[in-house]
């Protein structure tokens, strides 16, 4: 009786409660078990293990926040890297009926945990696991607290993309915290029409030897971008070597994650003198009175806690670790005030698990574990870290990194990233960094200026040629004339085209190797055609003639030469001219008869009385001046001609007619005059040069030798654009040889002029006497 009386109270209280009410409100426990599972060795472990503590006390401490109830932490140190081990610590921790657990810290512990999280239906908070591939289709009950590295790996190919790299390698932990998270990097960098062009994964225990081989591979390759991925327990040993092989210095980059920043805030005192000039991320917390205070309190806090350390510094993990508590309390609160209760259900999966080592049998299916997975992502508040809320994909809103260069003994802010303005000096909760930013434009980013490894403030190009890649072959041509442009003796090569090829490949933006290939056998000057011929097939010509990549010489662009293959820009202007024996004109009495022709005197002198005649005939009928006898009147006419030279005729013209033919011829007068004074005075002060050659025109219609470079363009020129009979042409192979021939003469053997390109001819005559240039055929260009 007593007992059917018990539940009829307990029906008739149920009852009563709902109607009263009108909600489903159900007591809340005392004390409800939270876990937490990480090793607590670990750079974030330890920060993280406090952080937790210092929360849980906070929350239990807050009368506002779950109406009395009380957290009960239960923390499991994960000691094991191996498979089972992860399984057994897993299972045994989760016989404590917890509603949520804090970690795991590591993306593998992550995959083993959510796993059995699944299972049991309870919700598992990550605050350091960023494995961009740990998605909520696969682990349903996995919610992440932290920044995924899709974002971070972001963040990254904008850096490359904003200093214009092309090509980066990949130094990562060869698991899935490091693989994934350059797979993303790669697709991100692909998107910006980069890539990563190697890989250099590293075992998660590997030794000081294996760092260093890795980083000789690194080294000989052509990319100087190196993007470091890893944990924190060793990442510093990578610099450390790094620095003993000479990669910590000029033209390389080193960008590191957010380990790096990570193990800096929390021992400020490390030295930094093996990681100057590294550039690194740090995830972003935007500054509040709620972090400021914070932070205030645990220097004190970790003195108290940890009096054998001298100094425990915060980092991002533990501020999220802080957090992840709070938005877990939150949550419950949430799951409470919906009239939801906590308990524990063996499932019928777990039925069939009875007995053995691990005491299967111990683990129970939280009732409740989905709605109060509901409640966590449903979370909106803000925490030590900034808003606390999650989008569709159970991302943390708003991801943002800080852009840092390490410098001197500290580190300097240069910018900010964030996934809606990219790259900026401004923290991305700024108004003005609110802007559209659709991933591949650079126009509107900005950062301040790095003082990269070796202390310079220049951008690295980038890229040098790999030790163990193929040095370009480039052919220069064994010259037996004009040494001064190119001179090859043995493995010493020399001369101004030379040096032109050096200071233009010195001002290229990226580096090389090369190394000069000879050709032509030295004895004679060589067809520069036969080497551009081969060049046109490559393979063909790699093949049998050991192929060259380019050719640097004095190698003139002529029409049929571009058809084959591509010339750089002309560094001096060439073009074929006429060189011929000069004499000289000694000065005479006469040397005033030498500014004109005889033709010009001639004509100067028909004109001359042609005027006068003009003029007589127009004013003898009215002027007295020119009438008279007829032996008067011709000598009117002469005298009055000739005295316009001097303006000085004492016959007037009357008629307007004739004052018109005066004045034209005045004027004339006036040049003639001007032109005879001018070339007198040349004649007199300047010394006088003559010969027989006139031009290329003199050579084409006469029948004397004509001289020309052997291995030239030059004779193909003469033979089919001029038509000059081959059986004319005399082929000279040095300077010596051309003064020779011009000497002799065409009556003796010789030559009676040497066609060739201006630049040799310049140089010819530049410790030469009595040759000079008499004429010029066609403007060409010289190029490598």
């Amino acid at each position: 009786m007593n007992i059917v009386w018990l539940l009829v109270l307990m029906v008739f209280y149920n009852g009563s409660s709902s109607r009263g009410l009108g909600t489903n409100v159900t007591a809340r426990p005392d004390t409800v078990n939270i876990g937490a599972i990480f090793p607590f060795d670990s750079v974030i472990g330890e920060i993280a293990k406090l952080a937790i503590s210092i929360a849980v006390e906070d929350v239990n401490s807050d009368p506002k926040l779950l109406n009395g109830t009380k957290l009960i932490l239960k923390i499991q140190n994960i000691k094991s890297s191996d498979f089972l081990g992860i399984v057994e610590q897993a299972l045994l921790f989760m016989e404590n009926d917890m509603v949520a657990i804090l970690g795991p810290q590591f993306s593998a512990t992550v995959r083993v945990v959510s796993h059995i999280a699944n299972e049991l239906h309870v919700p598992l908070l990550s605050f350091a696991a960023t494995d961009p591939t740990l998605s909520p289709v696969q682990f349903p009950f996995l919610v992440r607290t932290a920044r995924s590295d899709l974002f971070q790996m972001t963040a990254v190919a904008d850096l490359v993309a904003f200093y214009e790299w092309r090509e980066v390698i990949a130094i990562y932990i060869d698991d899935d915290f490091g693989r994934n998270a350059i797979a993303a990097l790669g697709v991100k960098l692909g998107e910006k029409r980069c890539k990563v062009s190697y890989k250099v994964p590293l075992n998660p225990k590997a030794t000081k030897d294996d760092i260093t081989k890795a980083l000789i591979r690194a080294s000989s390759m052509e990319s100087r971008i190196l993007i470091v991925h890893i944990y924190t327990n060793w990442g510093l040993q990578v610099f450390s070597e790094a620095k003993n092989l000479m990669m910590m210095g000029s033209g390389y980059v080193w960008i590191a994650t957010d380990w790096l920043p990570t193990i800096l805030d929390t021992d400020p005192s490390l030295p930094t003198k093996d990681i100057q000039g590294v550039l690194t991320l740090r995830m972003y917390t935007p500054e509040s009175e709620l972090k400021t205070k914070f932070k205030s309190r645990w220097s004190n806090l970790t003195r108290a806690r940890r009096v054998n350390v001298s100094y425990f510094g915060l980092n991002t993990y533990g501020l999220y670790a802080y957090d992840s508590v709070w938005l877990l309390a939150n949550a419950i609160d949430s799951f409470f005030a919906r009239g939801e209760n906590v308990s524990f259900s063996n499932g019928s999966n777990l039925s069939d698990l009875q007995g053995g080592r691990l005491n299967l049998d111990a683990l129970k299916i939280f009732n409740g574990g989905s709605q109060l997975l509901q409640n966590i992502v449903e979370v909106d508040t803000t925490g030590v870290t900034g808003p606390i809320k999650f989008n569709a994909d159970r991302d943390l809103i708003n991801p943002a990194f800080e852009v840092i260069n390490v410098i001197g003994t500290g580190t300097r802010t240069i910018g900010y990233w964030s996934n809606s303005s990219g790259l900026s000096v401004d923290p991305p909760e700024k108004p003005q960094n609110k802007l559209q930013y659709n991933g591949s434009s650079t126009s509107i980013q900005q950062l301040y200026s790095v003082i990269w490894p070796g202390q310079t403030t220049q951008k690295p190009r980038g890229w040098v040629f790999p030790d163990n890649g193929k040095k370009l072959r480039i052919g220069v041509p064994r010259r037996v004339s004009y040494r001064e442009f190119l001179n090859v003796k043995g493995t010493d090569i020399t001369g101004y085209c030379i040096e032109v090829f050096q200071a233009a490949f010195n001002e290229l933006q990226y580096g090389g190797a090369y190394k000069f290939v000879p050709f032509g056998d030295g004895k004679k000057n060589q067809d520069p055609i036969e080497v551009l011929r081969s060049m046109q097939n490559v393979f063909w010509f790699s093949i049998f003639t050991q192929g060259l990549d380019g050719v640097v010489g004095d190698i003139t662009i002529t029409t049929s030469r571009t058809k084959m293959v591509d010339f750089t820009q002309p560094y001096f202007e060439s073009g074929l001219v006429v060189v011929a024996p000069i004499r000289k004109l000694n000065s005479s009495a006469w040397a005033f008869l030498r500014p004109f022709t005889p033709m010009m005197w001639t004509v100067t002198g028909l004109f001359f009385l042609a005027v006068g005649a003009v003029i007589w005939i127009l004013e003898r009928r009215t002027n007295e001046d020119f009438r008279g006898p007829p032996r008067k009147q011709c000598f009117t006419i002469l005298w009055f001609s000739f005295s316009t030279l001097f303006s000085s005729q004492r016959e007037e013209t009357g008629s307007y007619l004739g004052r018109f033919v005066l004045i034209i011829w005045l004027f004339v007068v006036l040049i003639i005059n001007s032109s005879y004074i001018a070339s007198l005075t040349s004649i007199l002060t300047v010394e006088q040069l003559s010969s027989p050659i006139k031009g290329i025109e003199s050579l084409v219609t006469g029948n004397d030798p004509i001289g020309f470079s052997n291995g030239s363009f030059a004779q193909k020129y003469l033979t089919d654009e001029l038509n000059i009979q081959s059986s004319r042409l005399v082929p000279l192979n040095s300077p010596e040889e051309f003064e020779k021939a011009l000497q002799d003469g065409p009556n003796a053997g010789g030559v009676a002029a040497v066609i060739d390109e201006r630049g040799y001819m310049e140089l010819f005559l530049s410790n030469r006497c009595g040759y000079s240039i008499v004429g010029i055929s066609k403007g060409f260009a010289t190029s490598n």
